[in-house]
Formats: structure tokens, C-alpha cells, sequence
């Protein structure tokens, strides 16, 4: 017996804090009864998110590992309510479990994401205790003034607190364009975006190339590929547990 936020945390639904609040807003039931936070269950009882009956993982079966070249116009959700074309329709499915994917991407953004089975895994790597690095290839239009570089590395305040790059790095030059690289140890909503916002620049294209230890490298767009056993190793070393 467990607390049910870990239960189906670790089955991959959603991040611990996520199902505390569905819990909150009383969207989860169990065995037909409303559930509450710190309830414990065993994980054969039947739950449901919104009247969605839950298949929870019993992890009996190896974990499985991916990364995807997540193309601009694809979304992270599993359901779409506007009928967008979402990153699961792409990705085959896991022989047991469901996917988790370690992160999103807004629609308009393209790169390298990550999915796993091991909802354990996943939470780490997304909990900012870990600070596991994302890097980004970042275009705007015109180029930044070296003021405006030191305002990104040592902060800029956004609408839910202070955020900066660990590093940027100027990366070449397109027309009106510059290219640069920037990374970050979290991953607050279209953060990397809102930043170069609040600094009156536009982002014309934005591309996750790295998270942690794994790199993009030359996987095309909407290409997958299967982690190899040393990758997966490098993962849980990111995620320190």
C-alpha cells in the first residue's frame, strides 16, 4: 500500500504535484469514491481521472527508452481538445506500460524529447531539486547588445519569478537573424521564450538539442530512436538516484 500521488505518479500519469491537484479539484475516484490526498491503495483498485478508467503499470515488465525529434505543430498531450496532432500519434507504442514524456515542448517548438515506461525516472529528471540541464538553439530576429547577454546570465524577472541562463552563446548568423545556445536547470512554461520576451526580442525558431546527458544529435525531425543501455545509465546518474 501506497499514497495514491505516487502510485500514479510513478505509473507516468502525470508529476506528483499535478495529481495532488486533480486530487484537490476531486477529479480522481477510487472504486467509484472520491479520492483525497494521502489516501493509500494498492494499486488494484479502479481509478479514474475524470471517469477515464486509469491501467496502472506493475512494473513487472523492463522499462523501455526513447527519444524523439518532436517536429514544430505537434503537441505533448496524449488528447487534443482542438484536434491537433500530438507526439503520440508519432511515437510507436511501449510493448507494456505507457509512455512518459520527460518534459513538453509548446507546438511551435521542435526537438529532442524523451520518453520512458520508468515513471520514476521520469519524475526525477523533471523535478527542479535535480537541475537536470536543457539546451536550446535559439533564433531571433536582430542581434543581442552585450548588455542585454549579461541580463539573460544573471537574471530576468518573469511573471512567476527570476529566471536565467547558465550559459549563452552566440552561434552564428542568418539574414536579420542570429542563432545562439543557451541552457537552463529548469523547466518553467515557454521559459526560454518569455525570457528573450522580456528583453523585447523575438524568438523566430527554438529547438531543445540537449536534456542532460542526451543530445539530439543527428536523429531527423520526427524520427525515433531507442536508448542504448549506457544512455539510460547516464540518465539515472542526471537525475542523481
Amino acid at each position: 500500500m501506497d499514497r495514491i500521488q505516487k502510485i500514479l505518479a510513478n505509473s507516468g500519469f502525470a508529476s506528483r504535484r499535478k495529481i495532488e491537484s486533480l486530487i484537490s479539484d476531486r477529479r480522481v475516484k477510487v472504486n467509484g469514491v472520491i479520492a483525497v490526498l494521502g489516501m493509500k491503495i494498492s494499486g488494484n483498485e479502479r481509478i479514474s481521472i475524470d471517469d477515464d478508467v486509469l491501467i496502472l503499470d506493475k512494473g513487472n515488465a523492463p522499462n523501455e527508452h526513447v527519444i524523439y525529434y518532436k517536429p514544430a505543430g505537434e503537441v505533448c498531450t496524449r488528447k487534443d481538445p482542438e484536434g491537433r496532432k500530438t507526439i503520440f500519434h508519432s511515437i510507436p507504442a511501449p510493448r507494456n506500460g505507457r509512455w512518459i514524456s520527460v518534459g513538453r515542448l509548446d507546438i511551435s517548438t521542435s526537438g529532442l524529447l524523451i520518453l520512458t515506461t520508468d515513471g520514476v525516472l521520469a519524475n526525477y529528471l523533471m523535478h527542479p531539486r535535480y537541475q537536470v540541464i536543457r539546451e536550446y538553439a535559439v533564433r531571433v530576429i536582430g542581434e543581442l547588445s552585450n548588455d542585454h547577454l549579461m541580463l539573460l546570465k544573471n537574471g530576468v524577472e518573469l511573471a512567476d519569478g527570476l529566471a536565467k541562463f547558465d550559459y549563452i552563446l552566440k552561434d552564428g548568423k542568418s539574414g536579420i537573424n542570429t542563432w545562439y545556445k543557451v541552457a537552463l536547470k529548469e523547466g518553467r512554461n515557454r521559459e526560454v521564450k518569455r525570457m528573450f520576451e522580456a528583453i523585447n526580442y523575438t524568438v523566430s525558431r527554438l529547438i531543445r538539442i540537449r536534456f542532460g546527458p542526451i543530445k539530439l544529435g543527428n536523429l531527423k525531425r520526427g524520427e525515433v530512436r531507442k536508448l542504448l543501455p549506457n544512455e539510460v545509465d547516464e540518465l539515472h546518474k542526471a537525475s542523481k538516484h
